[in-house]
């Protein structure tokens, strides 16, 4: 009877050296999982804006005062966001990364803020303004969600925090609306900013 032929026997070296590439794969994946482009401090900085305006809305004397209120303070705290990413990524030396990563949640989160945009301006128009959180609410829940996909978990978690206050906005009485805009973009930012500050780099 023949004698088995010999198995083939991948030498020690090279062995060694798919496990170091392996190792090396690993690593850089769960690396690659706790990046985000997203800065906590610019999200947190963001919060304090969104905090101040849904402070100051209910304040004003008509509808139309409580919209510029909110249409001001949209791009300050967007200048705010975009700041503190720039300055995570200058910090760690990954400006290149952030262009890439920008890429991608700038094409997940714009299309539904247009479309809250040019819903803000239909309503206006309609004399529906009491819509106006219910719709800020869902829309920026689902752009943040939308822009998750690219980023930490505690991102796509607050696109559902943010949807969940928009269903309530749907759901509840219209007297909500201002407290729900300021538990959203002012509360949501303030918890969810430092968290991934702390557990993600800033």
């Amino acid at each position: 009877m023949p004698a088995p032929a010999p198995r083939d026997v991948p030498p020690p070296q090279l062995h060694a050296r798919a496990m170091d590439n392996l190792s090396f794969i690993r690593s850089t994946m769960e690396r690659a999982a706790g990046v985000t482009a997203v800065s906590g401090w610019g999200m947190a900085a963001t919060g304090v804006v969104g905090a101040a305006a849904g402070l100051l809305a209910p304040r004003a004397p008509d509808p139309a005062s409580r919209l510029i209120v909110w249409l001001v303070a949209a791009p300050i705290a967007l200048t705010a966001s975009v700041v503190g990413a720039v300055w995570k990524a200058h910090r760690e030396g990954d400006l290149p990364t952030l262009t890439g990563a920008a890429r991608k949640l700038a094409l997940a989160f714009l299309p539904p803020m247009c479309a809250g945009a040019l819903l803000t301006l239909a309503l206006w128009r309609a004399d529906a303004m009491a819509l106006l959180p219910a719709v800020w609410l869902l829309l920026y829940g689902t752009a943040v969600a939308a822009a998750g996909a690219f980023s930490v978990r505690a991102v796509p978690a607050m696109g559902a925090a943010f949807l969940a206050l928009g269903a309530v906005a749907v759901l509840g009485p219209a007297a909500w609306g201002d407290a729900l805009l300021l538990a959203g973009f002012g509360g949501l930012h303030l918890v969810f900013g430092p968290y991934i500050a702390r557990r993600h780099g800033g």
